[in-house]
């Protein structure tokens, strides 16, 4: 069994001889899944675009180019050249240089031309500059979280660069032959939505696969993190979260506040949503006067090890998996998890949250792989009869009760989450103004709804066809309707209390345990005229649910300004609609068809994130209906998978 610096220096070699002497290299170094070829010849690799194929091929690894730095041009200089080779109709709007990766970001309007036809344009940069081009679309809307995240990273690159090579050594070791065995330990998630963890174990290697909190808990709401099986938390190889939402990624950071210093996997939206919940989460919790499980220098260490995946891409994470993300169709950056792991040996996947039909947002889930034999699907709407109606009846129906709520000069509020069904709904209300189906009245999205949706806006290749070609094609972006208003102070946020209009208030927390929306439904609750529409699933013992199973009177905390309007009590007069099919989760149906269309045809199924009717009806649905062995497991138990 070979050292890692022996197997780099076969490397070295190999690289050497297959260049021939012909390309000066100053280094070859693994860094995360790659293998670096440091070169003061960068031109020459530009020039031959079959070249770093060719070596890919032969080293059988991810190959990236980085150019030596003492061959760069200056970063001014460089910026003029680009200026003269790349058309102005580009319309490019910054740079960014990484001097560590020798990289160069261009934000651009068009990001097609900076490419140019088979990325002639970006060897052209690199062939006269030295730096290798990136290329991102400008995004329409500014994201404060986005930015904020580009300058941390540039902050700690040399940390970065240590951390990549670090992670590269391990995952690139030798590993001695043993038996071949996979087992799945489930942490959180089973029987109940929240708290999604699960536990990946091999003979050399153990990854995390989401690490959720349940918000609604106080003595059940984090994952069973002390068990032996993750303990100590130093010997766990990789955490991969499947999305953004809380109760898949609320807790990774607490990771890294006992011990862990690992990578975490995610898809790039994934990255800045969860950073934007996570910072959000703690200081909700400060306020209430809650334990704060972590604070925001864990939520930087986070990101410093957080290493995105695009859809597709299969990417080395041990020595025995590789990973790779499919679109889940849930929300932004959502992704069905193929791990391949040993030789072959077994191909795990782990749906997260899907929707597995096409929505405004989003294309379909995936569910064609290479290779699978057991699946970790959702249950959420698993259970009885839990089918959706189809999604233009919902959103016909959403647009009138909006509409019958204005003529009678009402105010319509919506509790939405933050990431996902608000954008959907934005989306539906932005149609209905410009149709004439809705007046044209002021949108007002308060709490975290306008950043969640500029960092949408940061990520259009994540967001179905039809979405980008109406955004880039046609000009027409439907989250930048003069209609929508954000709310971005108290200030703004009484005046439109305290001088009621009709209008449309969109507004944190989606199942009303809090957040801005619990402000409006205290002001607008008693009148008749007014109209709350639920577009989500309320949990059990939320306040959304009490509301919407239609309770009269309704206590309510104090708010912040520390009022609580007398007795602390809400008579409730307003008209309660609930309009299902605006979920981001697959109904009963849609469950059953994704497993039903899978191809290959898994072997064993196992049914998760749902109460307990919801995970064993639908496993009982799969086994009967699909005859594919099924189970829907306990929180603790352990699968030896064959």
């Amino acid at each position: 069994m070979r050292s890692i610096d022996e197997i780099l220096h076969d490397l070295r070699d190999e690289v050497r001889l297959t260049l021939k002497g012909n390309i000066d290299v100053s280094e070859v170094e693994f860094e995360g899944a790659d293998l670096a070829i440091y070169t003061r010849e960068p031109k020459k690799f530009a020039d031959n675009g079959d070249l770093v194929r060719n070596l890919a091929k032969k080293l059988r690894a991810r190959v990236v180019i980085r150019p030596d730095p003492s061959v760069l041009m200056g970063q001014d200089e460089t910026i003029e050249k680009i200026k003269y080779i790349v058309p102005v109709d580009a319309n490019i709007s910054n740079y960014h240089f990484d001097l560590d990766t020798g990289e160069v970001i261009v934000e651009a309007e068009k990001p097609g031309i900076v490419i140019g036809k088979q990325g002639d344009t970006l060897r052209e940069i690199t062939k006269f500059t030295g730096w290798m081009p990136k290329v991102v679309r400008t995004p329409p809307i500014e994201s404060k979280t986005v930015k904020n995240i580009r300058n941390f990273m540039r902050s700690c690159i040399d940390e970065r660069k240590d951390f990549l090579r670090s992670i590269g050594r391990t995952i690139h070791r030798d590993i001695a032959p043993r038996d071949n065995w996979i087992r799945v330990t489930t942490l959180g998630g089973c029987r109940e939505v929240g708290r999604s963890c699960f536990l990946i174990s091999t003979p050399d290697t153990r990854i995390l696969v989401d690490c959720g909190v349940n918000v609604g808990s106080d003595d059940s709401g984090t994952p069973f993190l002390y068990v032996p099986e993750v303990t100590p938390l130093t010997q766990i190889d990789a955490v991969v979260v499947t999305h953004a939402h809380l109760d898949h990624s609320g807790l990774v950071p607490l990771l890294f506040k006992y011990g862990y210093k690992g990578p975490v996997y995610c898809t790039p939206p994934t990255r800045d949503l969860m950073a934007l919940l996570q910072i959000d989460y703690v200081a909700v919790a400060a306020k209430d006067g809650k334990t704060i499980p972590y604070d925001s220098a864990m939520v930087r260490e986070m990101l410093k090890r957080t290493l995105t995946i695009d859809y597709g891409t299969v990417t080395d994470i041990a020595p025995d998996v590789k990973l790779t993300f499919h679109n889940a169709g849930h929300i932004l950056g959502s992704a069905i998890c193929h791990f391949h792991v040993g030789n072959g040996a077994h191909n795990v996947v782990i749906t997260g949250d899907h929707k597995y039909e096409k929505s405004r947002l989003f294309d379909a889930a995936v569910n064609k792989f290479p290779r699978v034999e057991t699946v970790f699907t959702e249950s959420t709407y698993g259970g009885g009869k839990a089918n959706q109606p189809p999604r233009k009846v919902a959103e016909k129906e959403f647009q009138h009760i909006i509409q019958e709520t204005i003529k009678r000069e009402g105010t319509v509020i919506i509790p939405a989450f933050a990431v996902g069904r608000s954008q959907e709904v934005m989306i539906v209300i932005e149609e209905g103004i410009r149709k004439g189906i809705i007046d044209n009245v002021p949108v007002y999205l308060d709490g975290m709804i306008w950043e969640a949706t500029a960092i949408h806006a940061s990520h259009p290749e994540y967001l179905n066809a039809d979405l980008r070609d109406m955004i880039f094609h046609k000009g027409s972006n439907p989250f930048l309707n003069e209609c929508f208003k954000q709310v971005d102070s108290h200030t703004m946020r009484r005046k439109i209390i305290d001088e009621p209009q009709p209008c449309v208030i969109l507004a944190t927390a989606g199942m009303m345990n809090g957040g801005p929306v619990m402000e409006y439904f205290r002001a607008f609750a008693p009148e008749e005229k007014n109209t709350i529409i639920f577009v989500g699933y309320q949990a059990e013992g939320t306040m959304g649910q009490r509301i919407q199973k239609g309770w009269k009177e309704i206590p309510l905390p104090r708010n912040s300004q520390g009022n609580s309007n007398g007795s602390g009590t809400v008579k409730i007069n307003l008209e309660i609609r609930t309009v299902d099919g605006f979920s981001g989760h697959s109904d009963k149906q849609q469950l059953l068809n994704y497993i039903r269309k899978m191809n290959p045809r898994p072997s064993f199924v196992l049914c998760e994130h749902g109460d307990e009717k919801s995970c064993t009806q639908f496993s009982s649905s799969i086994y009967s209906k699909l005859k594919i062995k099924s189970q829907a497991p306990k929180n603790l138990e352990t699968f030896r998978l064959e």
